[in-house]
């Protein structure tokens, strides 16, 4: 017995993914379901939340759960917990990906490379400055992309008298606690500011000035894709990038290194598609 597109129906032998997250979403189970079903692959994908990391990433081991997808706030809890760290995560210092081998954890950073992808995609300037909005394990991996892009004029806007001055002071980037009337061509948020269900939900990262000065907007949040933010700067005429656009291509690798299959551009749009 198979679903209409192919996958075996759920056994006691069918591999499990999951994520952890603050808030979890089903963008996650849309994307990874569908291309189990499309693959006829025998794996399952369920969005969870916790207020006990040590003891989830304990029950991921115990259960032989393949693959955990980390989001906030998590991506830096998780670190003392794992058995190995792949570059990608430990470059950045933070971690989004966890994939289970017979028991062994090793942690992975895939946002950082969907983040460069985006950058080339979209043909980026990197002589041009940029803001950037946070300071948290996301933030780290926008700040590695965008460096090792070549991008060299850049300030970390956050409050965390710690967090932000070190995380500039790693790619010799400014830092400032507030954005106050500071503008760039590139405006980058990568904080829960706009996010739904969020206290914050109806709010601009970016003040309206600030947005009309600048060239290209990137809202790293993904629920919803159109935040205030990337609305404000549609309205503007400015170039976007969306969350949206980061967690299909972060996922597209999760999906590989879970399940060994190589996705195409065309099975991404597809699931992505799906998951919106």
């Amino acid at each position: 017995m198979s679903t209409p597109l192919g996958r075996p129906a759920l056994n006691r032998d069918t591999t499990v993914c999951i994520s952890l997250s603050g808030r979890p979403s089903n963008h996650g189970i849309k994307f990874h379901n569908y291309l189990y079903e499309k693959f006829g692959l025998d794996f399952l994908y369920k969005a969870m939340t916790t207020k006990d990391i040590e003891g989830a990433i304990a029950g991921v081991k115990a259960l032989g759960i393949r693959g955990c997808s980390v989001s906030m706030p998590f991506k830096q809890a998780v670190i003392p917990l794992m058995d190995e760290m792949d570059h990608s995560a430990e470059v950045i210092g933070a971690v989004n990906t966890i994939v289970n081998t017979d028991g062994y954890l090793k942690a992975y950073n895939t946002d950082v490379i969907a983040v460069a992808s985006l950058l080339a995609s979209n043909q980026v300037d990197p002589s041009l400055p940029f803001l950037l909005r946070g300071s948290g394990g996301m933030a780290a991996a926008v700040a590695g992309a965008f460096y090792d892009a070549g991008f060299r004029q850049g300030t970390i806007i956050a409050r965390n008298p710690e967090a932000g001055p070190a995380l500039a002071a790693r790619y010799g980037y400014d830092w400032a606690p507030e954005l106050g009337e500071l503008t760039a061509p590139i405006l980058v948020n990568v904080t829960p500011i706009g996010m739904e269900g969020g206290p914050e939900a109806q709010d601009l990262a970016y003040p309206l000035e600030a947005i009309q000065a600048a060239q290209l907007v990137f809202d790293v949040v993904a629920l919803p894709v159109e935040t205030p933010l990337i609305q404000a700067a549609r309205d503007a005429g400015k170039q976007v990038i969306t969350g949206g656009q980061v967690i299909a291509l972060q996922a597209a690798e999760q999906f590989r290194l879970y399940t060994g299959q190589e996705l195409t551009e065309a099975d991404v749009l597809e699931a992505e598609a799906q998951a919106n």
